[in-house]
């Protein structure tokens, strides 16, 4: 018999790569297009943003509130540095984190499909997922007029909640697919909803608020390469369900 279909979701940022893209491309945006102004905008924004986010504001908010910052750029030209930007940071060491990039290729490998599920945009994240084989991206989705960014997204930001339907969507367009046998990996309590969806979730860093509230994920250390192959074989009590189901 083949080996049932997989589906392997995974957050992107501090999860698959050690930065934060998001705010790391609007620094080079900024400061590739308007120089010293640029920059000051680009830390003005993340420091607000930070601001809000310790005085408790919600994460789906911030994130909207990043993507105003956007606004009147042309797409054009964020396409074209966002390549920049990749091809730079992505030749630097420790641009992607070991463990979780040697996972996704065994995954891959192994016949499993990959989706990245990230709060960043498609220009950003299109390169990353060429670069890992990703075959599907979802993410929040800057809204465009006339070729230029308008400041707003389309839809909701994929953030918390917002991954976790994303993910039950790409469920349901795949009946045959049994979630208890997918993988999700993240690093943050946000992406608890989308690790909650599938039957083996994958903490990356060991987040001790995520460990707390999803004690039955594996917790896989961003260097640790030699343990990969361990997280893609079932543990004893899913092999028994596999066994039974087999079975009956």
């Amino acid at each position: 018999m083949s080996r049932p279909a997989r589906l392997v979701f995974s957050d992107v940022d501090e999860t698959l790569i050690a930065g934060k893209s998001m705010f790391d491309f609007l620094a080079y945006y900024f400061r590739a297009t308007r120089g010293t102004p640029g920059t000051r905008h680009a830390a003005d924004v993340r420091r607000e943003l930070s601001r809000r986010t310790s005085a408790g504001a919600p994460r789906e908010a911030m994130n909207r509130l990043y993507y105003r910052a956007w606004a009147g750029e042309p797409t054009a030209r964020v396409a074209e540095l966002a390549k920049a930007w990749y091809a730079e940071r992505s030749g630097a060491p420790g641009f992607y984190l070991a463990s979780t990039r040697r996972a996704l290729e065994l995954h891959r490998d192994a016949g499993d499909t990959v989706i990245l599920v990230s709060g960043s945009f498609p220009a950003v994240l299109a390169p990353i997922a060429a670069e890992v084989g990703a075959a599907r991206l979802l993410c929040s989705v800057p809204g465009i007029h006339d070729g230029v960014l308008t400041g707003q997204l389309v839809g909701d930001p994929c953030i918390g909640e917002a991954k976790r339907a994303a993910v039950r969507d790409i469920l349901r367009s795949r009946p045959a697919v049994d979630p208890a046998q997918c993988y999700a990996y993240g690093d943050h309590v946000s992406d608890l909803p989308m690790l909650a969806e599938v039957g083996n979730p994958v903490i990356v860093g060991g987040s001790a608020q995520l460990r707390a509230r999803l004690p039955r994920a594996r917790v896989l250390h961003p260097q640790a390469v030699d343990d990969v192959p361990a997280l893609l074989r079932p543990t004893r009590e899913r092999r028994k369900q596999e066994s039974h189901r087999a079975g009956a």
